[in-house]
């Protein structure tokens, strides 16, 4: 069943001001929406059910994220990881 909701899209936090390789999200009733923004909203467009792409943005947090290495200080300043 196609959603028939326009969502409200919003530009990645981490798209560049340059432009070129900027994507855009957007919530729609039940699905979360991806779309590259060079296409204008004339391209093909991703659909995410809402716990998919909490799965998905965690993913891709952890594997932005840098690698402290053992012993190094974590998140809680002072406190060493385990």
């Amino acid at each position: 069943m196609e959603d028939k909701v326009v969502p409200n899209w919003r530009k990645s936090s981490y798209s560049g001001n340059g432009g070129g390789n900027c994507v855009e999200v957007g919530a729609a009733a039940h699905a979360i929406a991806v779309r590259d923004t060079k296409q204008d909203g004339a391209g093909p467009v991703l659909r995410f059910s809402p716990a998919a792409w909490r799965r998905f943005a965690g993913h891709l947090r952890r594997s932005l994220a840098p690698d402290p290495g053992p012993g190094s200080v974590g998140a809680c300043k002072g406190h060493s990881r385990i």
